[in-house]
């Protein structure tokens, strides 16, 4: 694993307090229902975009090591 419990506990934990603290916010506002509405899809977009975007540029990282290998194989081996 490349994270520690801690680490991952910490992520999730920020990620669920800060959900809670913008429901409640959103919960005393003022605003009709479906000016709230709105607010709810906005951070879900945000939320699901913030994740995508990570797993992408991971999953490029990740692939670069990899064709980095496989080249230093291809001239060892040539």
């Amino acid at each position: 694993m490349r994270n520690t419990g801690a680490f991952t506990g910490m992520a999730f934990a920020g990620l669920i307090i800060g959900f809670a603290m913008f429901f409640i916010g959103l919960y005393n506002a003022p605003f009709e229902l479906n000016v709230k509405g709105y607010y709810i899809a906005v951070i879900l977009l945000i939320s699901y975009s913030a994740i995508g975007v990570q797993k992408v540029t991971r999953d490029n990282a990740e692939d670069n090591e990899i064709l980095a290998e496989q080249d230093a194989r291809w001239n060892i081996q040539g």
